[in-house]
């Protein structure tokens, strides 16, 4: 009864904070830890620190770790009926539970199943295959995000009550909702990306190997992720960075996001920076037999044309001939 009594001692709220101090969400409420740890007689935080470790290292059970638990609560009377439980679970209930079972239990397999399955910070994924893009996602505080073909974002379901943090991989156009209080951050994997509120388009992967942000609206930073090399960015530049070095420079390409509209527009621009956007853009792999043909200069549009009008376009133009092998286009003078 003395450990529910303690149980009473703290609000929803605190609770929610508590397992986000105990998960390594938060760390800047030393009096609530302080008050916890004087309540907890079944030294829960290292408990937590070993089942974490063990946690690393091997599969769990989750149906066999949730009735484990079930069951022990259910024994000591904090349960009456058995809940249902899904793919998502409430947040303040279950993070109630999961405190009850740290402290009374001292219950490895709760907490096992809590830190393998992430549901104190579950991730939601979403991605694009090789042949899809412009797949729009709206996060929880509004801000707008575009994925490019094979491109993986994902963001945890407690997105924007302890910050905005996002990690991507692949390539994306970013519009953030404005918000001083709370930067919107982006883990680019080589390079972390930081803004309050602006547009900007991030590759992860440049053909350099470097994380390349382009900003079309506000301020961007970008940070490699080692923390040595820093860059901000104003609208109009793209910035490139990895562990070594980075640049930024004035974007010079007027095409630089027509992977989003599927509009090019040329003035002159040889076929080998043509071939290079249409790769970008429509997915399109061509191959010139002769270089010659690389150096030749384009000058009409291209707006979301189908792949074959596209290149019935260029030999018409040019007086070329091709063939497809797989996906890949063989062009050769006549």
């Amino acid at each position: 009864m003395r450990e529910m009594d303690k149980i009473k001692n703290y609000t929803d709220k605190e609770w929610e904070k508590l397992s986000a101090l105990l998960s390594g969400e938060q760390n800047d409420d030393k009096d609530l830890l302080s008050r916890f740890m004087a309540d907890d007689s079944h030294n829960t935080i290292k408990t937590w620190k070993e089942l974490k470790e063990m946690n690393s290292q091997k599969e769990i059970n989750v149906d066999r770790a949730w009735n484990n638990l079930y069951s022990r609560l259910r024994e000591n009377g904090l349960v009456e009926e058995r809940p249902v439980i899904g793919r998502s679970l409430a947040g303040r209930t279950w993070l109630r539970i999961a405190a009850v079972a740290v402290i009374l239990l001292g219950f490895g397999t709760a907490l096992i199943y809590l830190t393998d399955r992430d549901i104190l910070s579950r991730n939601t994924i979403i991605a694009t295959s090789e042949n899809e893009k412009n797949l729009q996602v709206t996060l929880p505080d509004g801000s707008n995000i575009i994925l490019n073909r094979d491109t993986r974002l994902s963001y945890r379901a407690n997105f924007g009550k302890h910050g905005r943090n996002v990690t991507l991989s692949g390539e994306a156009f970013f519009d953030v909702t404005h918000d001083k209080n709370h930067p919107f951050t982006i883990d680019a994997g080589k390079a972390n990306v930081k803004v309050l509120g602006t547009s900007f388009n991030v590759i992860t992967n440049n053909p350099e190997s470097e994380v390349e942000v382009y900003v079309k609206t506000g301020q961007v930073m970008v940070s490699s992720s080692t923390g040595s090399q820093n860059l901000v960015l104003d609208p109009g530049y793209v910035g490139k960075v990895n562990s070594k070095t980075s640049q930024k420079e004035v974007n010079k390409n007027q095409n630089y996001l027509s992977w989003n509209t599927g509009h090019l527009e040329y003035n002159g621009q040889t076929l080998d920076v043509v071939f290079r956007d249409l790769k970008r853009v429509y997915n399109m792999d061509i191959v010139a037999d002769n270089p010659n043909i690389l150096k030749m200069p384009w000058t009409a549009p291209i707006d979301n044309e189908p792949q074959e009008t596209i290149i019935r376009l260029i030999c018409a133009n040019f007086n070329l001939s091709y063939t497809k092998d797989g996906n890949v286009y063989h062009l050769a003078e006549k």
